[in-house]
């Protein structure tokens, strides 16, 4: 079975133009050719243009590419584990920027048009503006972000409005908990989703995958767990639980 150069550029999303480009510089050369010249690709050839579309996709220049795919001490299957670690690792990156973009947003969202003084009576001693220029620079360009910034024309009130709702959420939280009820009993996760729609009505679009990203972040950096426990020790691990339980039964 083989395969022209415009069915492969359909299966793979790529153009007849850089099909072209990998001939002419040796990293996929076609298997054959027809009568009339044109290139043919096997299957094999679609396993090694999958090769190098990994790695592309995981930032490699394409000498790079063309001496890993060479080298004759490996074998097909040493390539996807190699890739299959390096997009592992990859995606547990994206994990922890998204959880920084959630954490400095949380930030940037918490102190805009107030002063200091404002600032630390709503927020306690959590700095809203410790991440704000870095969230500026490298997301100031997303939706995420340009959401955030509706809270700008926020008074001290809204804050205080915000405040006590966290509050409120925050006493519901550690009565369950007090109570002996689960993370993942029915009132801990709709706790936790009144706790999602919050952020979304107040701060920026937030779905429960994103929430359950929120949540991890709630243990992962020891800042919000610092602050979260102060109210119960162990809550901001509870609150995750109940949050990603949450996220899971609403992807069912």
């Amino acid at each position: 079975m083989s395969y022209s150069v415009g069915q492969v550029a359909g299966f793979a999303g790529v153009t007849v133009r850089t099909l072209h480009h990998y001939d002419g510089i040796g990293l996929l050369v076609p298997s054959e050719r027809s009568h009339a010249g044109h290139r043919r690709y096997s299957d094999a050839d679609l396993d090694r243009l999958q090769q190098i579309l990994f790695y592309r996709a995981l930032g490699f220049p394409l000498e790079e590419v063309a001496v890993l795919l060479d080298d004759p001490a490996a074998d097909p299957r040493a390539h996807l584990r190699r890739q299959h670690e390096l997009l592992t690792a990859r995606i547990e990156k994206l994990r922890e920027m998204a959880a920084a973009v959630e954490h400095a947003m949380e930030a940037r969202t918490m102190g805009i048009n107030l002063t200091p003084e404002e600032k630390f009576e709503v927020f306690g001693d959590f700095d809203p503006d410790e991440h704000a220029e870095e969230v500026r620079q490298r997301w100031g360009d997303t939706d995420a972000y340009r959401q955030s910034q509706r809270t700008a024309s926020y008074t001290k009130e809204d804050w205080q409005r915000i405040q006590d709702e966290a509050d409120e959420l925050t006493r519901r939280f550690v009565a369950l908990m007090e109570a002996g009820e689960r993370a993942d009993s029915e009132a801990a996760m709709d706790t936790a989703e009144d706790h999602r729609l919050g952020i979304a009505r107040n701060h920026y679009d937030c779905g429960h995958e994103m929430h359950a990203c929120l949540g991890e972040m709630y243990v992962g950096d020891e800042r919000f767990t610092r602050n979260i426990d102060r109210a119960k020790p162990g809550l901001a691990a509870y609150m995750r639980d109940a949050i990603v339980a949450n996220a899971a039964r609403h992807a069912s």
